[in-house]
């Protein structure tokens, strides 16, 4: 499971797609109808948030926004539609959002090499509207990827 910090506009279709079955997945884990995934690492910052459902739910508003974008069909039903609070902003240190952009680029640059040209000079990576980047390194969380292109 990965839940995207960055802007979603890095992602390509493919990664867009995916983040939405994810965060859909994730939800299911929250709202404990699921037993899988419950400790999932990229579930913590949602666990810990005062309001944990408010955030995903508002986290797959986001991913919705930008799937209309893109001309996709995504299923706005699938979200919980009172539970989207757009106030809500969770902390995210700049070098977590370093840390995804060089993964999506590492992903896209086999995958999706127009995707890749597209955002290879991006280096001071932006946060998604659910998250604000605060100082720091890769969240401690993180399960680190040894990335080499």
């Amino acid at each position: 499971m990965r839940l995207w910090s960055v802007r979603f506009d890095y992602l390509d279709n493919i990664g867009l797609i995916a983040l939405w079955r994810e965060a859909l997945l994730a939800k299911s884990v929250l709202e404990l109808k699921t037993k899988g995934y419950k400790n999932h690492p990229q579930l913590i910052r949602f666990k810990n948030f005062k309001y944990p459902l408010k955030a995903i739910n508002t986290y797959l508003f986001y991913i919705f926004k930008e799937s209309e974008i893109r001309n996709f069909n995504f299923d706005l039903a699938k979200i919980e539609y009172s539970a989207i609070d757009l106030s809500i902003k969770i902390p995210v240190t700049q070098g977590q959002l370093n840390y995804e952009l060089n993964l999506i680029k590492f992903k896209l640059k086999k995958r999706t090499p127009k995707y890749y040209e597209k955002i290879k000079d991006i280096r001071i990576a932006q946060p998604n509207d659910l998250f604000y980047a605060t100082q720091g390194e890769i969240e401690i969380w993180e399960k680190v990827k040894n990335l080499s292109f």
